[in-house]
C-alpha cells in the first residue's frame, strides 16, 4: 500500500469517542487490561480487536479478548515472562495467566502477490497465504481482517473505538460484509467462507450479496485446506451452540458438501428428508447441551454426521448377501476412510464414534440378559441418545426407543415378544439336562 493510499484510508477512518460507544473497561478481563496497559506503558500501540470489540458492542459476552500491537513478537515476549511465541503461518504471542490466554498479534502489512513477497517472511501459492509474518501499520492490519465487523479497534490510550471499514454501521444493520474483493480474499484463505457461515448463524446476521454470491463457486477451494484445520473449524461451526442454524447456512452456500461429501449425497437421495431431519435433531441436541453447559463430545456429532452414508452403504452390502454385522462394520470402515481424506477425526473421537454406531443393531436385537449387559456398556448412554434421535427422524421404531427408556427406569423388565427388527419371537432354548455325580452324564431314558 502506497503512502497516498494510506492517507486516503486515514481520511475515512471513524474514531468513536468513549462517550459514543458502550464498551467499558469493567467489561474487559483483568488479564487483557494488564496486557494492554503494559504494552502502552512500554511505548507501543495497543488495541483490543476482533470478537471482543464486536461482541461488547452488541451487548454480548466475549469468548476471548485478543490484542493487536506494533510490538514485534519478540518484544512482546521481553515484556512478559509468562509469554510463549507460537505459529509458523502467523507468528503470535500467547501471554498466559493460569488457564487464561491473551493472544497478542503484531500489526500485519498489506502485500500484493503480483509484485512479489516484499520484505519479511511471507509465502503464497495460487493466491493462498501459506505464511505471513510481514509487519505493518494499524491501518494495514485493519484492512487485512476478514469482515468489517471484525475491523473495530478499542484503543486503550483514550478508550475510543477506531472503525476502519464502516464496521459499526454493519453491526447496527445486522450485515456481514467482507473487506476487499471476495474472490481474492477467499483465495487467500478459503476458511473465510466457513467463518462467514459461522458468524451469520452465531450473530443472526445476513451475509451481504457481494460477500455470499461467490461462495458456492469458490467452495471447492476448501479441498486445499489441511484436514486437521478443517476439524478445528467444524468444532467451531457445529459445537458452539448454534449448530443447527450453521448447518442450514453451510448447505445453502454449498459448503457442507465440501466437508461431508458422502453425507451430502445421502441428503440429496431418496431418503434425504429423513436424513435431514436426523442431522438437525442431532445438532439441536448438541446445541441444547452446549447452552445448558452440559458435556458434549465430537464422537457423537461425527457419528450423526456420518450415519446416513454408513446406513445406506450397510444396506447395500446386506443386499449383496453380507451378514448385517459385517456389513455395518465394512460400511463404517469405508465411510470413515473416505471422510478422513477431507476432515481429520482424532482417534480419541473416532473410536467411540464407531462404538456408538456399532451398538445400534445390538439395541434392536436384545433377548434375555443381553439388555442388562447393554445397560452397563460404557457407550450405552450415547448409543441410547443416538437411538432416540433416529426414532424421532423415522430411522428407527419409536417402540424400540420407548422400550429402552422404560428399561432404564425399571431394570429387569422382559423384552417385547417381537423385537424391533421384526424377526418374530425368539427361539426357545432347549433345557440342558442336569448331570448327576459330578462329570458323569445323565442316564439315558
Amino acid at each position: 500500500m502506497t503512502e497516498q493510499e494510506l492517507d486516503q484510508l486515514r481520511a475515512q477512518v471513524r474514531v468513536i469517542p468513549r462517550s459514543e460507544h458502550q464498551i467499558s473497561r469493567s467489561q474487559i478481563s483483568d488479564h487483557a487490561l494488564k496486557v494492554l496497559y503494559r504494552l502502552k506503558n512500554a511505548g507501543f500501540e495497543a488495541y483490543m480487536v476482533g470478537g471482543g470489540v464486536r461482541d461488547l458492542s452488541l451487548g454480548r459476552e466475549p469468548k476471548d479478548f485478543d490484542v493487536a500491537t506494533d510490538a514485534k513478537p519478540e518484544e512482546v515476549k521481553d515484556l512478559f515472562r509468562n509469554c510463549r511465541l507460537i505459529g509458523r503461518r502467523f507468528r503470535l504471542a500467547h501471554v498466559f495467566f493460569g488457564r487464561d490466554i491473551i493472544e497478542v498479534a503484531t500489526f500485519r502489512a498489506l502485500h500484493d502477490p503480483e509484485n512479489g513477497d516484499g520484505d519479511g517472511d511471507v509465502a503464497m501459492e495460487d493466491g493462498m497465504i501459506l505464511r505471513d509474518n510481514v509487519y505493518g501499520t494499524v491501518e494495514e492490519d485493519a484492512l487485512r481482517r476478514d469482515f468489517t465487523i471484525n475491523s473495530l479497534y478499542y484503543n486503550i490510550a483514550d478508550f475510543s473505538v477506531v472503525d476502519f471499514a464502516n464496521g459499526m454501521d454493519d453491526l447496527e444493520a445486522g450485515r456481514l460484509r467482507l473487506i476487499g474483493d471476495p474472490d481474492a480474499r477467499y483465495r487467500e484463505d478459503p476458511v473465510r467462507m466457513l467463518r462467514a457461515a459461522r458468524f451469520s448463524a452465531k450473530l443472526g446476521f445476513q451475509i451481504s450479496p457481494e460477500t455470499g454470491e461467490s461462495i458456492p463457486e469458490m467452495a471447492p477451494l476448501l479441498a486445499n485446506i489441511p484436514q486437521a484445520r478443517l476439524f478445528d473449524e467444524i468444532m467451531k461451526l457445529l459445537m458452539g451452540g448454534v449448530g443447527a442454524e450453521t448447518f442450514s447456512v453451510l448447505r445453502r452456500y454449498g459448503l457442507f458438501e465440501q466437508l461431508f461429501p458422502q453425507t451430502e449425497a445421502a441428503l440429496a437421495g431418496p431418503s434425504g428428508d429423513v436424513w435431514d431431519l436426523f442431522i438437525l435433531r442431532a445438532l439441536e441436541n448438541t446445541d441444547r447441551r452446549v447452552n445448558e453447559d452440559k458435556p458434549v463430545t465430537p464422537a457423537f456429532l461425527f457419528a450423526a454426521l456420518l450415519w446416513p452414508s454408513v446406513s445406506e452403504r450397510a444396506q447395500a452390502l446386506e443386499a449383496e448377501d453380507m451378514h448385517p454385522t459385517q456389513a455395518l462394520q465394512e460400511a463404517i470402515g469405508e465411510v470413515v476412510a473416505a471422510q478422513l481424506e477431507r476432515v481429520a477425526i482424532p482417534k480419541r473421537f473416532s473410536v467411540p464414534m464407531r462404538e456408538i454406531m456399532l451398538l445400534q443393531p445390538r439395541l434392536a436385537r436384545f433377548r434375555g440378559k443381553r439388555a442388562n449387559r447393554l445397560l452397563s456398556h460404557p457407550r450405552f448412554r450415547a448409543a441410547y441418545d443416538f437411538l432416540l434421535i433416529r426414532a424421532a427422524a423415522g430411522d428407527a421404531p419409536q417402540e424400540l426407543a420407548d422400550w429402552w427408556t422404560q428399561a432404564q427406569e425399571t431394570p429387569g423388565q422382559q423384552p417385547p415378544a417381537q423385537d424391533a427388527t421384526g424377526e418374530g419371537k425368539p427361539r426357545r432354548r432347549r433345557r440342558r439336562r442336569r448331570r448327576r455325580g459330578g462329570d458323569q452324564p445323565a442316564p439315558s431314558e
